[in-house]
């Protein structure tokens, strides 16, 4: 396939906010694409080179690519950076530069989708003396033969910065009308944006669209689903099985107001255990290979080699897939430590061992979704607990089951999460006993209780840069929640950043890692790309007209950095409404 029947689907995208019209195209496109490119096209289409869960990174930063416009056009680097500054956009920087290059060649190539995609991933996998001018070349390589629209869309792929509004819903959706169509009776409406479905053919289109969800649930890959339903329509469907060492959506779970209500979304007796404050795992061990994934499905088994070895040393059992919350032990006093001291250790490729020192981390295993050739994804809660407490050998301050209790009573499960909170936790989990685990879904099998009010997981979306004792820091960060494919802003906040890293997040920190992400400069303001999540506390939240949520918050403070979570964790919109009402009071 050549690239540029993608990007003028690229460009249909981008000129489009209709959900059900994105759809359309996207499956317009997947239908005659060859198998040989579908896996190809269905990470470019989401802005990836690499399922999420493949730790390879493209490492060009904007200085680089700047440098291989001025390569591939003939521009000097001062012309390509008054360019950039006046669009605020790189991607649309090689598009302007391409249309009028001074080295235009004769005749250009077709560049394909291969082409493309390879050269993109061989940046990736260069290595040794001389890895920027080789990167420098393989881009400026593309750029030479691009079109101007295509060359806007090379640079955005590399910059990681595609912004067309394709998420997981779209992406599954698109691939169900690809394959489906005449099945399941689906016609699109272009001129009102509609999508018919008979109401005969609805059941069957919710059960198809189950099915391709966990498809994509148990493999975090579209590309690999797509490819198995083109070949094999719904006779692909349940083929994708758990694979030790490749990664699963893990299960998510819904907020409850309290005890009592959370009894009355998981039912009698359920089991409670400690909502701890640190991150989650995803643990593979096959026999002595061990593999560590976040929530985020990034591989982070080099950054914890004391989890690898206590895992190796502790679960008896030679293949299987734990799901755990890992916490921080403070080596002096022996006490838990609060996730902002520990979320230094994700992101963390050098030093290990000195970190390992000074934070040490214990395994609480909460779940296990395979051992030993069995997938236990449907067998029920209580029969997976047991199987965690044959498996897990406990060593002090290491790695134990997850803390729990198994009650019909309210008052003994207040007093259980009035426990957790003593120990510093921030609440307690109640599930069903009788429950599967359904993989990337928020079903009702399991719920939190946390205090009364809950904070906010939101998005940086621009700063200003700092004066006196902040000069050259990025300090009054912009924050926004999350309205579809969307970021609407909610305030600004500066208050509970640090000076030290030994306090928490720190304005250095944050200014290191939203520098890369600046995309627009006006005088102190900066705009940077939606990528960092901050949790932010805050006294209130109240209707107001200065920003696009239409909310603001009262005395918002930053709580640590979620290094975790990605931006499509934020916060939406939808739930800042719900608890507006009840937010509308100081806390205590």
């Amino acid at each position: 396939m050549i690239y540029k029947e993608l990007v003028a689907v690229y460009e249909q995208l981008e000129g489009t906010s209709k959900r059900l019209e994105k759809t359309w195209y996207i499956a317009l496109l997947l239908k005659k694409t060859p198998l040989e490119d579908l896996e190809h096209l269905c990470l470019l289409l989401q802005g990836r080179l690499f399922p999420a869960y493949d730790e390879r990174e493209v490492g060009v930063a904007s200085r680089l690519v700047i440098k291989a416009l001025s390569l591939a056009t003939g521009h000097s680097l001062d012309k390509v950076e008054q360019i950039w500054k006046k669009t605020g956009d790189l991607g649309k920087t090689a598009e302007l530069l391409i249309a009028k290059k001074h080295q235009a060649t004769l005749a250009q190539q077709h560049l394909t989708v291969r082409k493309v995609f390879e050269n993109l991933r061989k940046l990736a996998e260069l290595e040794g003396e001389g890895v920027v001018d080789r990167k420098l070349k393989l881009i400026a390589e593309l750029l030479t033969s691009a079109s101007p629209l295509e060359s806007k869309y090379i640079i955005k792929t590399v910059l990681q910065d595609l912004r067309i509004g394709v998420g997981e819903g779209v992406m599954r959706d698109a691939i169900l009308w690809a394959f489906f169509t005449r099945e399941l009776h689906i016609l699109y409406d272009n001129r009102d944006n509609l999508e018919v479905v008979t109401e005969f053919d609805r059941k069957k289109y919710m059960e198809y669209a189950a099915s391709v969800q966990r498809m994509y649930d148990l493999s975090a890959n579209f590309g690999e689903v797509a490819a198995a339903l083109k070949k094999k329509g719904k006779d692909a469907f349940g083929t994708i099985e758990l694979e030790v060492g490749k990664p699963l959506k893990v299960m998510l779970y819904q907020k409850a107001k309290d005890i009592k209500d959370a009894f009355e979304t998981v039912g009698k007796p359920a089991a409670f255990e400690y909502k701890y404050d640190g991150f989650r795992m995803q643990i593979h061990k096959n026999d002595e290979s061990i593999e560590l994934f976040t929530r985020r499905l990034e591989r982070v088994t080099n950054q914890f080699p004391d989890v690898v070895k206590v895992v190796k040393a502790q679960i008896q059992s030679k293949a299987c897939i734990l799901d755990a919350e890992i916490i921080g032990i403070d080596p002096k006093t022996r006490q838990w430590m609060p996730f902002q001291n520990i979320s230094q250790r994700i992101k963390r490729k050098y030093d290990i061992e000195e970190t390992i020192r000074k934070i040490p981390v214990m395994v609480n295993v909460f779940d296990i979704l395979y051992a030993d050739g069995k997938t236990l994804l449907h067998e029920p809660f209580s029969k997976r607990r047991a199987l965690i407490e044959r498996i897990v050998r406990e060593k002090k301050d290491e790695i134990q089951a997850a803390r729990q209790i198994v009650t019909s009573s309210e008052k003994e499960a207040h007093a259980f999460y009035e426990e957790s909170l003593k120990k510093g936790n921030e609440g307690v989990m109640a599930k069903s006993l009788d429950k599967e685990y359904k993989p990337g879904s928020r079903v009702g099998y399991g719920v939190k209780v946390k205090p009364v009010m809950e904070t906010l997981d939101l998005v940086i979306v621009g700063a200003e840069w700092g004066e006196g004792k902040r000069s050259g820091w990025l300090s009054s960060f912009v924050l926004a929640c999350r309205d579809g494919i969307h970021f609407r802003e909610i305030g600004r906040v500066g208050t509970g950043i640090k000076e030290l890293e030994s306090e928490g997040v720190t304005f250095e920190k944050l200014t290191k890692l939203l520098k890369p992400l600046i995309i627009e400069e006006k005088g102190k303001e900066v705009t940077v790309k939606p990528k960092i999540v901050l949790e932010i506390d805050y006294e209130e939240i109240q209707k107001s007209p200065t920003y696009g949520s239409g909310y603001a918050l009262r005395f918002p403070r930053v709580l640590r950095l979620r290094e975790d979570k990605s931006i499509r964790d934020a916060s939406e919109i939808s739930y800042i409404k719900q608890i507006s009402p009840r937010a509308s009071f100081a806390r205590g």
